[in-house]
């Protein structure tokens, strides 16, 4: 049986932290790395979605990854996103992650080109094979990904000893429980989509790791521990309220990351820049928004914690 617990709990995905210039920047990610230490999150997700991967370089991303694990100290389990649309600079950034000592290292499936479920595999093979000491988490998100975990590709992947779950961000809170009733006790399934975080951890996810857990890591560190405790009625009402933020935050005309970037230099005093184009950034019109969402944070806080 593998230890997993290191993996079970609330981990934030992690953002992309620029400088005025747009550049990335190593101050901004070495604050939020102690910010995440300081609210005692279980780890972070880096170089994801919500550190917009798709538009870092390959020496950003590892610039962001070093600073990271600098300020971390062990402190925090950390999986690093490595996938890039191409083998080749996926493999480059596995074998950089591992160099590091991290947890974990995770990968979407190649974009753009629906490629055959074999050659998925072999991509995540490859990827895997460049850190053969390093955990591998299977990224599902079909919605953005434009290719679904099924069944059988998961059944295949379960044959790298190296693999040990899927980071699900499918909307069906069934393909937890299939994952998981699948791969059964000596594999981890992490909840995606915030929204459903308690949905997901009653039906099977031992973890969770969101995109908006880092604007309100205390909300979602409360919530997974209704959950545990089974007060779930109380868990419900939490979950809907931190779901009418995440639906503030989603109302601006920037993207919502630039949103939560402003409420955490509103709340925390953070300073991790706009977002990186073409995600478009703030609008004048969106400060209201981000003061709503900012506030409704701080009530949450003091109705739940």
């Amino acid at each position: 049986m593998r230890n997993l617990d290191k993996y079970k709990g609330v981990i934030p995905a992690f953002y992309a932290c620029y400088d005025e210039e747009g550049n990335i920047s190593p101050q901004g990610v070495r604050a939020l790395t102690k910010y995440f230490v300081e609210k005692g999150v279980k780890g972070v997700y880096v170089n994801g979605s919500s550190g917009e991967c798709i538009y870092l370089s390959v020496e950003d991303r590892k610039i962001v990854l070093e600073n990271v694990m600098e300020a971390s100290k062990g402190k925090l389990t950390v999986i690093n996103h490595v996938a890039c649309n191409n083998t080749k600079e996926s493999m480059e950034l596995a074998r950089h992650a591992e160099s590091l000592g991290v947890d974990a290292i995770a990968a979407i499936p190649p974009i753009y080109f629906h490629l055959p479920e074999h050659a998925i595999a072999q991509y995540w093979n490859d990827i895997s094979s460049a850190a053969p000491n390093t955990d591998f988490v299977i990224y599902n998100i079909p919605q953005l990904a434009g290719v679904s975990l099924t069944m059988d590709l998961f059944a295949e992947m379960r044959k790298n000893p190296q693999v040990i779950g899927v980071k699900n961000s499918s909307m069906p809170v069934q393909d937890i429980q299939m994952f998981k009733q699948a791969a059964g006790p000596n594999y981890i399934v992490f909840n995606g989509p915030d929204e459903q975080f308690m949905s997901g951890r009653v039906i099977g996810a031992e973890g969770g790791i969101g995109g908006t857990y880092g604007v309100m890591p205390e909300l979602f560190l409360k919530l997974d521990e209704l959950v545990r405790m089974g007060r779930m009625e109380e868990a419900k009402l939490l979950q809907y309220d931190i779901n009418e933020i995440i639906y503030k935050m989603c109302s601006a005309h920037g993207n919502m990351y630039g949103v939560i970037k402003a409420i955490l230099k509103k709340n925390e005093g953070l300073c991790l820049g706009s977002v990186r184009k073409p995600l478009p950034p703030l609008a004048p019109k969106d400060r209201k928004v981000v003061d709503e969402a900012a506030q409704m944070i701080q009530n949450a806080k003091a109705k739940y914690l």
